[in-house]
């Protein structure tokens, strides 16, 4: 298996523009966990995977942009979830393929985002989903920017699961446990306080 410094450069991509619902309308990224903003904790584990960091955000730009190379905006108020994030990523990024990552799954790990790396080096044109069990988590993936056009198109027909697009682009899985403690998705704040790092 190829090594971090041989595998080629990607864009990485943070998702932190929801709307909060089951925090209370808190901006997710910023909720303090372990005494650290969400988003920090991702932020310290992808900033040396890459020279293009994006965060999707909608507000709060100011604290975001310390995090970030560059900041995504979906252009929606509305908060029309993930999909409006990753189609306003892929045509800004700088490398061939986008990683992509909720703010609020903290206990991902280096490995995990080497395999998800190393596998869409096996399959360049397809893309890469971790899937949990049988489940599949579309939004720690990584996209071939070359799909830009099938995600806007998909956009535009009404389509807002970004899983149902990778899926029809022959997405390739890396498996995991049903329950492996990394996947931990910590979107109420019982779940952020049940969770130690």
């Amino acid at each position: 298996m190829p090594d971090a410094i041989t595998l080629p450069a990607c864009s990485i991509l943070l998702l932190a523009g929801g709307q909060g619902q089951r925090m209370g309308g808190r901006d997710k990224g910023l909720i303090l966990w372990n005494g650290e903003p969400l988003i920090q904790h991702l932020h310290r584990l992808t900033r040396p995977l890459t020279d293009d960091l994006l965060i999707s955000c909608n507000r709060n730009l100011e604290q975001y942009a310390a995090y970030a190379d560059r900041l995504v905006q979906d252009g929606n108020d509305e908060f029309h979830g993930p999909f409006a994030g990753i189609r306003a990523a892929l045509p800004l990024a700088r490398h061939t393929h986008l990683l992509i990552l909720p703010c609020d799954v903290p206990l991902i790990d280096h490995s995990l985002l080497q395999e998800l790396r190393e596998t869409a080096l096996r399959h360049p044109r397809q893309p890469v989903m971790v899937r949990s069990g049988e489940h599949w988590q579309p939004l720690l993936c990584v996209i071939p920017t070359c799909h830009l056009q099938a995600f806007e198109a998909a956009w535009q027909s009404g389509e807002r699961s970004p899983r149902k697009v990778m899926e029809r682009l022959d997405a390739v899985a890396v498996q995991c446990e049903t329950d492996d403690p990394r996947l931990a998705n910590l979107n109420t704040p019982d779940l952020l306080n049940q969770t130690t790092g």
